[in-house]
């Protein structure tokens, strides 16, 4: 990388917490309340049955997903994170696990097939291509035969992607399910699943947000077949989950 990608990494990471207008991290366990319902299926759906199963959340913020994986019985996670405001903020949560690091360096380290999970959430679009191969070889290298590497990303393919994308003065990237599947099979993954980030019910009005979204996505996806004659089924939303698996 060349000096300028390194300063505006520090300068944004170093305050990534203070910097953000949209509330990083909140001033309480209780204000990770609105994120619990998502992060409880992701955990449920998509990590290993095994609760003692080893899992590296890389990229893990202020650790919001190592909390709801405990409070669900897993008790072999942790996480790095190159924000020390984002660190510290996880202390100040009291969410234990998460420690300082450079995700390259800390994956680098690990001895092969260590892992059954790694997850990436929200961190590969802050890569530029060369580092997101290295990254990816390296994960790669460190999981199981069988196990998984879960991420989210910016979905570029969606009406309003540029705004997650654009959203972040430290993203590179966006992807479609094209892109991360060109990743995935060029770097030694055997399949992959993805999902759109769709309402998660856990309440009257999640349960309204949920039949909107699902008319709205029909007439979307009725737009595209008109124009493109193709039955695909599209992933539309924001961002979207993808899990490659060894």
């Amino acid at each position: 990388m060349t000096d300028a990608p390194r300063r505006y990494r520090e300068r944004i990471y170093g305050h990534y917490v203070e910097a953000s207008g949209m509330g990083v991290a909140p001033s309480s366990i209780a204000g990770l309340g609105p994120r619990i319902p998502y992060l409880e299926r992701l955990v449920t759906r998509h990590f290993p049955a095994r609760q003692d199963a080893a899992i590296l959340d890389l990229g893990c913020g202020h650790g919001a997903l190592i909390h709801v994986a405990r409070s669900l019985g897993y008790t072999n996670i942790g996480g790095v994170d190159g924000s020390p405001s984002q660190v510290e903020a996880a202390k100040r949560l009291g969410i234990e696990g998460v420690r300082y690091g450079n995700m390259f360096e800390v994956v680098r380290a690990l001895p092969d097939a260590s892992l059954e999970a790694a997850v990436s959430f929200d961190v590969i679009e802050h890569l530029d291509r060369d580092e997101l191969i290295t990254f990816t070889d390296e994960v790669v290298r460190a999981l199981k035969p069988g196990g998984r590497w879960i991420v989210h990303v910016p979905n570029g393919a969606s009406p309003f992607g540029g705004a997650v994308l654009y959203g972040d003065l430290t993203h590179e990237l966006a992807f479609t399910p094209e892109s991360i599947t060109q990743l995935a099979l060029s770097s030694g993954f055997a399949s992959i699943e993805f999902a759109e980030d769709e309402p998660v019910v856990h309440g009257a009005k999640s349960y309204a947000r949920l039949l909107a979204w699902k008319l709205i996505r029909a007439v979307l996806r009725f737009y595209l077949r008109a124009e493109t004659g193709s039955v695909s089924q599209p992933v539309l939303t924001q961002n979207f989950l993808a899990v490659l698996t060894k």
